[in-house]
């Protein structure tokens, strides 16, 4: 222990390579290197607090560097800074958390204490808590009456002030006997004078027995000890860090929840378009419809107006038709009868030629069967003479 405290302050003095040539080439060391203490770039090493204390955790083994520190400082956030500080707090919140079961502990040893003298004394814990609330009420009393005296002194009136007084010190009387009902019996104290256990009580910052209504004195001079002090900065230390963190997550969740209200605003003006642009096609389709409806229906009334057109000049030809034939008296019939003799006769006529056809052809089939018997007859008679 002793040697790494010397080697250390010979490091400050001489420097961390006091011991490498002078020609020698020498390593550069960054505040990313394992030799490096995370604790001390980002506050403070906790190593350093509690020096000759109960709580002392001897020299840190690692380099402090002031520079490395600045450097440390300047470097952008990234996860090896993050890495860094959560390693400090790590180590921090450990520290704490053994001094809070240390503070708990320390209580209740003093409730315990206090039982065994409350017990000693014949008195029951609910009896010891009565007769301590009518301790502070009469405290109370007490630091009233002081007030109104100091005021009537002011003023002049001397008989009232002094009056006050008598009646603080019958009550500071009361008190005393009532603080004498829950005390031990004399016993011998550390400091070696004979008499009542004073109270005491466990200090909520470092875990220290305090003597209640001690001197001021002695209470600052507890209040400036390296003990006190080293866990009042190193709960402060985690405290900012931690704050400072919740900080930066509110600024993160704030532009991530403005992101998300930019792209839903985004969105809204582009399904806005997009219905805009929706409704002017329907709008035009529309239109269209309309305007296809009106030439279908403008189709369909030339179409009526063509057949009722046409229906009345076949009523008119026909009517005119009819005036003609019963002004001409009859010349229907006689042509009606021409037109069906005429064909009758082309009847008659292809009927007559289609039996002229078959007649040639029976009379060709007839000569060319009779050839056929003579060739076969004649090759008859060649082959009887041969």
């Amino acid at each position: 222990m002793a040697t790494q405290e010397i080697a250390q302050m010979l490091d400050e003095l001489m420097g961390r390579n006091r011991n490498a040539h002078p020609n020698e080439k020498v390593a550069e060391i960054s505040w990313e290197d394992s030799s490096v203490c995370r604790y001390f770039l980002v506050q403070f090493c906790p190593h350093d607090l509690f020096t000759n204390t109960k709580a002392d955790l001897g020299a840190c083994p690692k380099i402090h560097d002031d520079e490395l520190r600045r450097v440390y400082l300047e470097a952008p956030d990234g996860y090896k800074k993050q890495s860094c500080q959560d390693d400090f707090l790590r180590f921090s919140q450990r520290m704490l958390n053994d001094l809070g079961n240390k503070i708990k502990r320390a209580k209740e040893r003093l409730l315990l204490t206090q039982m065994e003298q409350a017990a000693a004394n014949g008195i029951s814990p609910q009896q010891q808590e009565e007769i301590e609330e009518k301790i502070n009420i009469l405290t109370d009393k007490i630091n009233t009456l002081v007030d109104q005296a100091e005021q009537a002194g002011c003023q002049g009136d001397v008989e009232e002030a002094q009056g006050l007084l008598k009646l603080c010190d019958q009550l500071k009387g009361e008190r005393d006997e009532l603080k004498q009902q829950i005390g031990l019996k004399g016993v011998l104290g550390q400091d070696g004078q004979f008499g009542p256990p004073k109270a005491m009580e466990v200090c909520e910052v470092c875990g220290a027995f305090l003597i209640v209504g001690d001197a001021q004195q002695r209470i600052d001079d507890h209040l400036m000890g390296k003990l006190h002090v080293g866990y009042a900065r190193l709960r402060a230390s985690v405290d900012q860090l931690l704050e400072e963190r919740r900080k930066l997550r509110d600024i993160k969740e704030k532009e991530k929840d403005k992101e998300i209200e930019e792209r839903r605003k985004r969105r809204e003006e582009v399904g806005e378009v997009v219905e805009e642009s929706v409704v002017k096609r329907e709008v035009e389709k529309r239109k269209s419809r309309e305007r296809d409806n009106k030439s279908k229906d403008r189709k369909k009334s030339r179409s009526r107006e063509r057949r009722r057109s046409r229906s009345k000049d076949r009523r008119h030809r026909s009517r005119s038709r009819d005036r003609g034939d019963r002004g001409r008296g009859g010349g229907g019939d006689r042509r009606e009868r021409d037109r069906s003799r005429e064909r009758r006769d082309r009847d008659r006529g292809r009927d007559r030629s289609s039996e002229r056809k078959r007649d040639r052809e029976h009379r060709r089939h007839r000569s060319r069967s009779k050839d056929r018997k003579n060739r076969d007859s004649k090759s008859k008679d060649r082959e009887g003479h041969n």
